[in-house]
């Protein structure tokens, strides 16, 4: 194994809720908050020493929908450009069970269990490998106790309904909060490491 570091990146309301009850794309309650200050300067911060992006497949293709063209968008706030030109550019591995082939340039598609290509990442190359707002691979790695460092952006709004990351039945671990950033609207970027 490397040293290399697995880290995670995803947005909360403060029900602990990753979308609303309407399911998968009930992301309204968020979209204020997704363009403050605060938010961008996460975004920016999750992917600096990151070389290679892990993705489920449906963020794999909605990503796919919206990035590309904010890269070349001079007109866009240059944090998202920044991103969006990291996230062309960088290694992406899409894990699916149902695509066949990579909806990406540079990406290649997996069908494994996600610690198990985690663990393959870990082998071999440098930088940090980053789990892009993917909860369908976060979770499994936080059962297998896999990710070092998350990112979470919490909103302030109870969405009453939709999925939870942090489920009953996940092992117990310690983390260490690394940062700290309040917004003006309530929201709260965090960094938190895994005390090991």
């Amino acid at each position: 194994m490397t040293d290399r570091k697995v880290t995670a990146n995803l947005s909360l309301s403060l029900d602990g809720r990753y979308h609303g009850p309407g399911g998968p794309a009930d992301f309204g309650t968020f979209i204020p908050y997704v363009t403050s200050d605060v938010a961008r300067d996460q975004m920016n911060r999750i992917w600096e020493t990151a070389t290679t992006a892990v993705l489920g497949r449906g963020n794999a293709e909605g990503f796919l929908g919206f990035w590309p063209p904010v890269a070349d968008d001079e007109n866009a706030d240059p944090r998202d450009r920044g991103y969006a030109k990291w996230l062309v550019g960088v290694e992406k591995v899409v894990l699916s069970t149902t695509l066949t082939e990579a909806p990406w340039e540079r990406a290649r598609v997996v069908n494994a269990p996600a610690a198990d290509v985690i663990r393959e990442l870990k082998a071999s190359g440098e930088g940090e490998i980053l789990v892009n707002s993917s909860p369908s691979v976060i979770k499994p790695l936080l059962e297998a106790d896999l990710i070092d460092r998350l990112y979470l952006m919490i909103f302030p709004e109870i969405v009453g309904g939709g999925e939870r990351l942090f489920e009953d039945g996940l092992p117990a671990t310690s983390w260490t909060l690394t940062h700290l950033d309040p917004g003006k609207l309530g929201e709260m970027a965090m960094v938190y490491d895994r005390a090991r």
